[in-house]
């Protein structure tokens, strides 16, 4: 008999994003205005401006990117791990390959691990012409939490 303890939910794509996009309120997401426009557990696409998240220099600030990187690649761990657990990062790297000084920028978190208790993704940042800005990647540990993490998030999908 097969194991539906952690099933996949099936996702309705418009009500995701609009739900990860109002449990950032108050949070450092809404502050750097991150939008997500992309959720299922295998890619989560968002966009963040530049204005307002550059560093002293006028370039997009690194740990900006590294904020957006982690949350793309937390929702899309969150979404796989499903109600009844929740997920922890526990290893953020980034390599940032150019700057940008105006714009916007595009994230897209890419599934390279789902498994039962941890998940890794791949997220890549370009900016308004598609140049790449910054490669990062995100492991995440998958925890049982008795039906909603701290947020409540995963008993939400």
């Amino acid at each position: 008999m097969p194991d539906t303890t952690h099933a996949a939910p099936t996702y309705d794509d418009d009500t995701v994003v609009a739900r990860l996009n109002a449990i950032a309120t108050g949070t450092l997401i809404e502050r750097l205005g991150i939008v997500i426009v992309e959720a299922t557990p295998d890619r989560v696409v968002g966009t963040m401006p530049v204005a307002g998240n550059t560093q002293p220099a006028g370039l997009l600030h690194g740990g900006a990117s590294a904020a957006l990187a982690e949350t793309l690649g937390s929702y899309a761990a969150t979404l796989h791990a499903g109600a009844g657990r929740h997920i922890v990062g526990i290893e953020l790297n980034a390599t940032h390959h150019r700057g940008a000084r105006s714009g916007s920028v595009r994230g897209t978190a890419t599934a390279i691990h789902r498994g039962r208790t941890t998940a890794a993704y791949e997220i890549v940042i370009v900016d308004d012409e598609e140049r790449r800005l910054c490669t990062a990647r995100l492991t995440c540990l998958v925890l049982e939490s008795g039906g909603e993490d701290s947020t409540g998030t995963a008993a939400r999908f």
